[in-house]
């Protein structure tokens, strides 16, 4: 989802502007009074056009005068930004920018504040270092943020190289899954049957589909006769920074419920068991009595739909749905993640390969598939039996 540029205000069409000062301090404001919304955008665009000649012959001195904070903060906002377009992941790297690295860089008056020229391997060793003390993910993710904003300086002549090629790694924790038990698990589909999330819960355990990719899935991505599903899009709520790089802290402005395509290896076709087959026809029904009770009901095509409106759930309503539901049947709570972990374990431990499993859940390579799941598949006493228990093997589709 693409930034808005113009906007409609008082009467008329504004956008906004960013005026570099001698200071390299960046003045924000907004320029209104344009009838139409191509005026104020092609206003937008001779501004914006301006703006990048200064900033540019600003900071053709750039090696001697910037300092790396400095530099960090114009390269989150001026060059990450114009060229990100996943929000979720640009809130990641502002929250390490503005919450990790520059606030040590600027602890102490500044001592750990360099110029960006004198910013060598060893200097990096010793920041990451002080880094990776303050969270178990803050030294890799740090490291990653370092590398890519110095990656462009090297390519854009500011520097003679990247220092962070050499700089020593950070490994993030490998990451802890959590599956319910046999037992558990027999428990919760049984109680589920009549809920409202019974097919989302089924395509998280028996498909291992991500929650976003669950919400955001319609009846025409199913073809019944042959038993299929298609992975096209993913429902999320996307967020948008404040603009206001003068701030410490990052700032979420707003939360917009929109689809997305997931990423290229996550487009997949997957088959299903009758099981699932049964629960769309069952929800397809439902949706049309839905039509008949609510006049404000729109068939907007979504699986997983609010009753009187016919709109998507938000994707946090189903893990909600989970942490409320599974302590009242007295099993461990699991999010919608933890289903499609255990849909994993049971391929793993039905004796799939890994690179099926990776191409099953949509992982980009099957290194990471064996590094999730490697635990797993040397704990022999955690058989899922119940799988034969409780579905057929024509009934899994396998």
């Amino acid at each position: 989802m693409s930034k808005s540029i113009a906007f409609y205000e008082r009467g008329s069409w504004y956008h906004r502007t960013k005026e570099l000062q001698e200071d390299y301090k960046v003045k924000y404001g907004k320029k209104g009074g344009f009838k139409t919304q191509e005026e104020a955008e092609e206003s937008y665009n001779k501004c914006n056009e301006q703006f990048i000649k200064d900033l540019t012959a600003n900071h053709l001195m750039i090696d001697k005068e910037v300092m790396l904070a400095d530099y960090l903060i114009y390269w989150f906002e001026y060059v990450f930004r114009e060229e990100q377009d996943n929000r979720n992941y640009e809130i990641g790297v502002a929250y390490v920018i503005y919450n990790f690295i520059v606030p040590l860089l600027k602890q102490n008056d500044g001592r750990a504040n360099i110029k960006l020229k004198l910013a060598n391997t060893d200097y990096f060793n010793s920041i990451l270092k002080e880094l990776s003390k303050m969270t178990k993910s803050a030294g890799n993710k740090c490291r990653e943020v370092l590398n890519n904003a110095m990656k462009d300086a090297y390519n854009n002549n500011y520097i003679t190289n990247n220092p962070i090629e050499n700089a020593e790694k950070y490994y993030r924790e490998k990451p802890k899954i959590k599956i319910l038990n046999e037992k558990e698990l027999k428990k919760l589909l049984k109680n589920v049957q009549n809920s409202n999330w019974y097919l989302e819960i089924l395509l998280g355990l028996f498909c291992g589909l991500r929650k976003g990719e669950i919400m955001g899935l319609r009846f025409s991505d199913f073809d019944l006769d042959n038993q299929i599903v298609r992975i096209n899009r993913q429902l999320v709520n996307d967020a948008s920074i404040a603009d206001n790089p003068e701030a410490t802290r990052v700032k979420v402005d707003k939360y917009e419920l929109t689809e997305k395509p997931p990423k290229k290896n996550s487009y997949r076709t997957l088959k299903i068991p009758k099981v699932i087959l049964k629960e769309v026809k069952r929800r397809k029904r439902k949706q049309e009595e839905c039509k008949e009770l609510y006049k404000e009901f729109i068939d907007y095509d979504y699986i997983s739909f609010q009753e009187k409106t016919g709109l998507p759930h938000i994707p946090n309503s189903f893990n909600k749905y989970l942490y409320n539901t599974c302590p009242k049947l007295g099993i461990s709570n699991i999010s919608v993640h933890g289903l499609r972990h255990t849909f994993a374990t049971i391929l793993i431990e039905q004796g799939v390969p890994i690179i099926k499993i990776s191409a099953l859940l949509g992982h980009a390579n099957p290194h990471t598939t064996f590094e999730i799941y490697c635990d797993v598949m040397e704990e022999k006493e955690r058989i899922l039996a119940f799988i034969n228990n409780t579905f057929t093997v024509e009934e899994m589709g396998a």
